[in-house]
């Protein structure tokens, strides 16, 4: 068994953005420009958002945080997104979720404009990438592409499975693998909670990317020897044996399947480092797209 290691292959793609933020300064050019939008005080978007922006000073970017009250309207939410938009001095912005309920998730994401949406979660871009088309592609199946690619994983002709159909990880990385070229041409099944004998699917897959939220949810006698893993799952467990009162699990039991899978990502470290890394590469290309 082989450790996909997210963070070593996140630091290598920061580092090589850094080194193109210094072209762009070294030309007398202005470095990408990074927002993110947080409202209100929830624990777990503080730390993401707060990991955000340490990793823009990491690699020279901009950033910005919009801190908002979490009674703000939803029309005033709109106006800040609106403001956003037409500052051309910030090359793309992330709307951190979840959003408080009074505020409808999906208004506020189809406001950002599609050309600064380096979530990748637009419909615009979402179709985009399932035409195959150059966009900004969602984050999180972006950084599943890439460690794929960097560890040499192949793709082609292979069984994989996607359990979890959510529109920002299981419906794009289940098109992402089956396109045409690189870390793609996979004959990919989708699964999720209403699919019958689920374990049927994958015992038969060679990859299995596991999107569901759920601990410890795939278990040694659901997957065949030599599977490739990826565990996008994390889910905050009570852990009274921990100094913080919980442990991080994926939905893989990670002890149980790595005598048998031949490549797997550990939670943390794996998938969440990749997903970082991406959307700065994202807010790269943006910042290109304006030279």
């Amino acid at each position: 068994m082989s450790i996909i290691d997210g963070k070593k292959i996140s630091n290598q793609i920061k580092e090589e953005i850094k080194n193109e933020v210094n072209l762009i300064l070294q030309m007398g050019g202005r470095a990408p420009h990074l927002a993110a939008v947080l409202v209100g005080n929830d624990g777990a978007s503080l730390t993401y958002v707060g990991s955000k922006v340490r990793s823009c000073k990491q690699v020279g970017f901009n950033s910005t945080l919009v801190k908002l009250s979490e009674n703000i309207s939803e029309n005033n939410l709109l106006k800040k997104i609106n403001e956003l938009n037409n500052d051309d001095e910030i090359d793309g912005f992330i709307v951190q979720l979840p959003l408080p309920k009074h505020i409808n998730e999906e208004k506020i994401l189809m406001a950002v404009s599609p050309s600064k949406d380096v979530d990748g979660f637009h419909p615009t871009n979402f179709g985009k990438m399932a035409l195959n088309m150059d966009t900004f592609i969602s984050a999180t199946p972006y950084g599943i592409i890439e460690l794929l690619k960097r560890y040499n994983i192949e793709t082609s002709g292979k069984n994989t499975v996607v359990i979890g159909r959510s529109n920002i990880v299981g419906r794009p990385i289940s098109i992402l693998m089956s396109r045409k070229g690189n870390q793609g041409d996979s004959t990919v099944t989708l699964v999720h909670s209403r699919t019958k004998n689920l374990q049927n699917y994958t015992r038969k897959a060679d990859i299995i990317i596991s999107a569901l939220g759920v601990p410890n949810f795939v278990k040694s006698d659901m997957i065949k020897d030599g599977v490739v893993i990826i565990d996008v799952g994390i889910t905050r467990v009570k852990d009274e044996s921990n100094s913080k009162g919980y442990s991080i699990k994926g939905d893989v039991d990670f002890d149980s399947v790595k005598s048998k899978a031949s490549y797997i990502t550990p939670v943390p470290g794996g998938v969440g480092p990749m997903t970082i890394a991406m959307l700065l590469k994202n807010t790269l290309l943006s910042r290109s797209l304006k030279s």
